[in-house]
């Protein structure tokens, strides 16, 4: 693993270039982008993956690829990934200037729908505000957060402050 990644725990830009959607899929509509940058034996993406957009594994250690055409922006892979390392983003969806991201919660509080939250990047700096459409839960207690953030926001936004979230009441919303 890189050295940096290693250190901090966020990728370089030429890491997040090498895994992100073109800018021809991304007009097309919901895709994955998996931020996975470290060899483990681990594969949930693929296994829960019914479109086969995460392309099966020749090596359990091997690191995801993905066929971004065969994406249909369910989330599942989202909140299987225990590494918490993929996003859906959606450049279609909301006003010209907005973008809906998908991403894993395990937290609580579980921001509510219509709820404004604020937008943190990968190193859990606050970059901006967003609003929740909607949260929801899957079996194992992920929450899947559906978010209309800014469009220019989009590739950065990676999470939410949790504690602007406090003495918020509510377990989410599906």
């Amino acid at each position: 693993m890189p050295e940096k990644l290693y250190s901090t725990g966020v990728p370089t830009a030429d890491q997040l270039a090498s895994v992100a959607p073109s800018a021809e899929r991304l007009a097309q509509g919901a895709v994955l982008m998996i931020e996975c940058f470290q060899k483990i034996p681990c594969d949930p993406c693929h296994t829960s993956c019914p479109t086969g957009a995460v392309l099966p594994f020749a090596d359990l250690n091997d690191l995801p690829r993905t066929d971004p055409d065969k994406c249909t922006g369910c989330g599942l892979c989202v909140v299987a990934c225990p590494g918490l390392a993929i996003y859906i983003l959606d450049y279609t969806r909301g006003e010209e200037d907005e973008a809906v991201v998908q991403l894993p919660w395990e937290y609580l509080p579980v921001p509510e729908k219509g709820q404004e939250v604020v937008l943190t990047n990968r190193a859990a700096e606050e970059i901006g505000k967003g609003k929740c459409l909607k949260a929801i839960r899957f079996k194992d207690r992920t929450h899947l957060l559906h978010l209309l953030v800014p469009k220019e926001l989009a590739m950065e936004a990676r999470g939410i402050s949790l504690s602007a979230l406090r003495g918020v009441k509510g377990a989410g919303n599906e």
